[in-house]
């Protein structure tokens, strides 16, 4: 099986309907990711869910919740120290942003091959990871 990482915005656009497209898009891809057991996500896209679900989308602080306790059975990257330093080393290569840097240094050290993101360039590559735009 191939890990393939997914970005925050990807859930946010799959909790809510009101998105058109996007949603059915990125509700596809979320549901396949968790029913083949490939889907990866980090620490941090947890808390930027949690965050966007509540502020932006104005969801409950209960689903947005019980959203992340139903991504427990995902592969989840918990950075440490050294993905910080890596994380840095990624945005000065790649002039990232430092959040976005997290995210590519988190698909790059849990062995995902695939960064689900409309954030970053769709095509662009760090080492084995790709970058793709479920939304192209």
């Amino acid at each position: 099986m191939t890990a393939e990482f997914v970005d925050t915005n990807i859930f946010i656009y799959a909790a809510d309907a009101g998105m058109g497209l996007k949603f059915g898009t990125a509700l596809e891809l979320v549901s396949r990711l968790a029913n083949t057991g490939a889907g990866t996500i980090s620490t941090q896209v947890l808390i930027e869910f949690y965050s966007a679900a509540t502020r932006k989308l104005r969801m409950p602080p209960e689903e947005a919740e019980a959203t992340i306790r139903d991504l427990a059975a995902w592969t989840i990257h918990r950075p440490s120290h050294s993905d910080i330093l890596g994380a840095i080393r990624l945005q000065h290569r790649y002039k990232l942003n430092c959040w976005d840097a997290m995210i590519v240094n988190s698909a790059i050290e849990s062995g995902s091959v695939v960064l689900w993101s409309e954030d970053l360039k769709s095509g662009q590559k760090f080492g084995r990871l790709a970058v793709k735009n479920p939304f192209l």
